[in-house]
């Protein structure tokens, strides 16, 4: 396990340099310049030439980037150029509000969607599973800002039972648990339910239904434990995605975090908060990949036997 974990990080360098290069070319090719934002109306030639030197954007674009590489992996994020502080602090100060947002929607969809899965395998065929399959097929299909707008609509604005806005108490975090949950949740049910089914038909569950164990014993303990796999790699792999889907659904809900930092920064072409903005998310996309499959190494023997 040990091998496999090293050859799994070693697997995730060259990953994370192609992403840092394609995020640093994508957002240096796009219209805009951050001074813009900067210098006065009438500024000389020579105070943009000033200003470009400070941030170094005056040099070319393959030593921006091995010079900004270099300050990364040395934990230097740099300095914002619009709000001259550092990337750091900022990303710091906006991520526990992702991370929360994001923690506590992958639990929901976890806990929904299992359970969900769980039911509509027992169902088979029957109306229990149609309904269920169905209603996570509109949810899955639902774009998480629409869906956010009409949850607000409802529950914050006709029922007045949450607030519209903002990251206070525990009641601003319902809707945009919601938001991003269902999603989650539609995907892990319809995984739960292909997975028992299957491990349903395997020989050893024959078996146990001739030592003459009950019907819920066999599907809560023996066939969920098998069918848990692939679920526990989905939701593993779903650790960045979260991450990444909360950008669109803290700016409808007007939370901080990661998306709403990035969203400012875009907007302010402001190149290294969001340089740092979308590294992290990739580095969860990474993270969560590494995790999914070493959790899948030790949940199925099959897998540890093959790295032996």
């Amino acid at each position: 396990m040990l091998a496999f974990t090293f050859r799994r990080l070693l697997a995730l360098i060259p990953v994370f340099l192609a992403v840092s290069l394609i995020i640093f070319l994508i957002l240096h090719l796009i219209p805009g310049d951050p001074v813009d934002n900067l210098i006065k109306i009438g500024a000389s030639a020579g105070q943009r030439a000033e200003i470009e030197a400070r941030y170094g954007l005056d040099r070319p674009l393959p030593v921006q980037y091995l010079v900004w590489l270099g300050n990364v992996l040395q934990g230097d994020l740099g300095t914002a150029i619009v709000g001259r502080r550092a990337v750091s602090a900022i990303v710091a100060q906006a991520l526990p509000y992702s991370l929360m947002l994001g923690g506590c929607a992958l639990l929901f969809s976890s806990i929904l969607g299992i359970a969900l899965g769980i039911v509509a395998a027992l169902k088979r065929d029957r109306w229990p599973d149609q309904a269920i399959m169905g209603g996570v097929l509109i949810g899955s299909t639902m774009p998480g800002f629409w869906l956010g707008l009409m949850l607000i609509l409802v529950f914050a604005v006709w029922l007045g039972w949450f607030p519209v806005s903002g990251a206070r108490g525990w009641t601003s975090l319902v809707l945009p648990v919601l938001t991003v949950g269902l999603g989650g949740t539609a995907l892990v049910a319809r995984v739960t339910r292909i997975a028992m089914i299957e491990a349903g038909q395997r020989d050893f569950v024959l078996l146990l239904h001739a030592k003459g164990l009950p019907v819920w014993r066999i599907q809560l303990f023996h066939v969920l434990r098998h069918a848990l796999i692939p679920v526990v790699t989905i939701l593993a792999l779903r650790i960045g995605w979260i991450l990444g889907g909360s950008v669109t659904v803290e700016v409808v809900f007007a939370r901080p975090g990661l998306g709403s930092t990035l969203i400012k920064a875009l907007a302010q072409h402001d190149y290294p908060v969001v340089q740092a903005c979308l590294l992290m998310l990739a580095v969860a996309v990474m993270l969560g990949t590494l995790l999914g499959d070493i959790l899948q190494a030790v949940m199925d023997p099959r897998v540890r036997t093959a790295l032996q």
